[in-house]
């Protein structure tokens, strides 16, 4: 954790806030911070600061914070992932928290397995959790929005023109296709399937609606990895 996140809910008054649950955790066991002690803390959704500990046991921390500084600006990138599995779910959410990537669309295709929808780590408490998670380790305040689109049809036919309008949007997908572009500095979209890939109905239909397919060569990753090669060749 290099950034102690807290919200309007923590706050005691205008100078103080009292923290529990895992972040007290974090602070005794790998801070081991103590009264007098300076922590970095940030408000969700907000500015970026110090955290002097006031008191602190195993009930509870109370800290005077004084915010001074804004979170690093994000990605001008709005990331479209194909609902990966489960397991997957939590390190590709926190790694786009941690990237700073502007916005977050989890889509059906047909290699997406139907249980996955059903999943309890798609519950918003639990992103949730894992955005914050990532923006501890990157220490950022902004989360970004995910939104899910069960159905691919109405997503290709209907939301995503709008997204690219005004952006450049490619497609990652493996294959003979020109090389993923390298320092994109304007607002992107990216598109990405799922492991065993899009389907050929699907490649036409984001291309229809303005994707330019990319590759990163002939190698074919896992998501998470894809993920990290693309945002670091990208940006």
């Amino acid at each position: 954790m290099n950034l102690l996140l807290f919200t309007r809910d923590d706050r005691l008054d205008g100078e103080r806030i009292r923290v529990s649950d895992r972040r007290l955790e974090h602070l005794l066991t790998v801070h081991r911070a103590g009264v007098g002690d300076t922590v970095r803390v940030g408000e969700v959704g907000g500015r970026i600061g110090s955290g002097e500990i006031l008191a602190i046991d195993r009930d509870g921390a109370t800290l005077a914070v004084a915010l001074d500084s804004e979170p690093p600006p994000k990605l001008p990138l709005v990331m479209v992932l194909a609902l990966p599995r489960p397991k997957m779910l939590r390190r590709v959410v926190r790694a786009a928290a941690e990237f700073g990537v502007g916005e977050l669309h989890l889509i059906n295709s047909y290699r997406v397995e139907k249980s996955y929808w059903q999943t309890p780590a798609l519950a918003p408490g639990t992103i949730r959790g894992y955005l914050l998670q990532g923006l501890e380790q990157a220490r950022d305040t902004l989360l970004p929005p995910v939104t899910c689109h069960r159905l691919f049809k109405p997503f290709v036919e209907d939301a995503l023109p709008g997204m690219v309008a005004g952006r450049r949007a490619l497609l990652a997908h493996p294959g003979a296709y020109p090389p993923c572009p390298r320092g994109v500095t304007g607002e992107t979209v990216l598109v990405v399937g799922p492991e065993g890939g899009l389907i050929p109905y699907e490649v036409t239909k984001l291309q229809e609606a303005g994707c330019e397919v990319v590759s990163l060569g002939p190698r074919i990753l896992r998501v998470e990895h894809a993920l990290v090669s693309l945002l670091g060749r990208l940006f």
